[in-house]
């Protein structure tokens, strides 16, 4: 036997209105409830919420035998197809993973951080100078381009032009939180219903009117490489052209569909929604931002610069928490909790544990240097946990300390507003409410040092396999 946890006692109503600004209502009941809490969203199951590192390991421990994340997620992104590994479960889901996971890991991107680096470059160069403008755009633009290139191995121009063009689409289109905040039935009538179809206004009818015009370009761009044996792959296509399993079989041309635009949908405004939260803490914290700066002068290892990365995704998470939806009754914290619940380890709270990280509103990326590190480390978790942890947290670590370095290495950033930017809901993700707003000023360009990034996983616990 046991007890649920406590929770807020509001209509299920009145708790969907507080998710216009979901990081302060989470601080709210934490404080209130401490940290293990429920709370209800209208039209989704009852959810269980934890604030700490060490709770959360105890619900990913049911991760492969207890839970199901992708039936979880399916309703939200059902764009993506049966085949991804963000709505997949049970040995499907197992199967993509390790045939993708070599794709985003060690040797693979090894070649990457160079393009990269030129990538960013080529777009800074135009970037204006000394007028504000909204870094977040810049991200955006930069990591789709490194996605086109070096995932889907884009090379013709016009046929670049149109993915680029289709891929941001489907991205903004599908991005939209009344598109994740509509309850599940609602979205299944909406999606299968031919009245729906014809409502254009309706979120559900634009995201999949968008995906169907990027399916045609990517079915055709997974025909035209096909049809070439005997090139060496070195983008995430090719690779997942030459993929086989345990059994010796192939992908098919729907399973990599859906898992090129769950790299899309996971990596293109995760990642640069990182890099804006970056540049806005390093703009308001202008010692660190001057230590980093010469330390990239002085072409240093990268030791500070990924501290800075680390810091910036902790106190400011893209994603405030990825839950799982429980088969068996789960005890976490003293409590027991349903199944049919979901069970949810909040990034945003646990990025924010004041007895992990002491003073954590202020920007400090010492916490993951030197001998003291270790807990800050241990509850690092803006790429989730256990079984399903983030299957391109590798390659999004290694963009974000790239393109950070290329963009120092260019301009000088200063703040717009000197006041800090808001985190405001985009989808499932936390953006800076005014995009991350900055005035670039040109300095002296340094010759580049040799960019090398030596393949690593972010350290997190209960790490069970490498990706998610």
């Amino acid at each position: 036997m046991g007890s649920l946890p406590p929770g807020s006692r509001q209509p299920a109503f009145l708790q969907t209105l507080q998710m216009r600004d979901p990081v302060r209502y989470f601080e709210t009941l934490r404080r209130r409830h401490g940290p293990v809490f429920r709370m209800k969203l209208l039209g989704f199951p009852p959810q269980v919420v934890v604030a700490n590192a060490e709770l959360a390991a105890e619900i990913y421990r049911t991760d492969g035998d207890g839970n199901r994340a992708g039936a979880l997620r399916a309703g939200y992104v059902s764009w993506l197809g049966e085949h991804s590994l963000l709505t997949n479960d049970g040995e499907g889901w197992w199967r993509h993973r390790k045939l993708l996971s070599p794709a985003l890991h060690g040797r693979s991107i090894a070649s990457y951080p160079e393009l990269i680096a030129e990538i960013a470059a080529e777009d800074i160069r135009k970037w204006p100078i000394g007028k504000p403008f909204a870094l977040r755009g810049r991200m955006q633009t930069i990591t789709l381009e490194i996605i086109l290139r070096l995932v889907f191995g884009v090379r013709d121009t016009e046929q670049g032009a149109r993915l680029r063009a289709g891929l941001m689409a489907l991205s903004k289109a599908s991005g939209s939180p009344a598109l994740f905040l509509t309850p599940a039935r609602v979205r299944a009538w909406a999606e299968t219903s031919p009245l729906a179809a014809r409502l254009p206004f309706l979120p559900t009818t634009r995201a999949n009117r968008v995906a169907k015009a990027v399916d045609a370009i990517l079915f055709a761009e997974i025909a035209r490489r096909r049809a070439e044996e005997g090139e060496d792959a070195t983008d995430v296509l090719g690779r997942l052209l030459e993929a086989r399993d345990d059994e010796g079989r192939p992908l098919s041309d729907h399973e990599i569909r859906d898992e090129l635009l769950t790299l899309l949908e996971a990596g293109l405004e995760t990642t640069a929604t990182g890099l804006s939260w970056t540049f806005e803490r390093l703009m308001r914290s202008p010692e660190v931002l001057a230590r980093l700066q010469e330390e990239i002068e002085r072409g240093e290892d990268d030791t500070y610069l990924d501290a800075v990365v680390k810091e910036a995704l902790r106190s400011r998470p893209v994603i405030f928490g990825m839950g799982r939806l429980l088969d068996k009754p789960l005890r976490i914290g003293g409590y027991l909790v349903p199944a049919g619940w979901v069970a949810i380890p909040m990034f945003s709270l646990i990025l924010h544990d004041s007895a992990v990280y002491p003073d954590p509103g202020e920007f400090r990326p010492e916490r993951f240097l030197g001998d003291d590190a270790k807990p800050a480390q241990k509850s690092f978790l803006p790429f989730g946990g256990g079984r399903r942890y983030c299957v391109g947290a590798q390659l999004a670590t290694m963009e974000m300390k790239v393109i950070t370095r290329e963009v120092l290495r260019h301009v000088r950033l200063t703040p717009a507003d000197p006041a800090p930017e808001a985190q405001r809901m985009w989808h499932a993700t936390l953006v800076p409410g005014k995009h991350a707003v900055a005035v670039a000023h040109r300095q002296p360009l340094r010759e580049r040092p040799p960019v090398v990034e030596e393949p690593k996983c972010p350290v997190h616990p209960d790490r069970s396999h490498d990706g998610g």
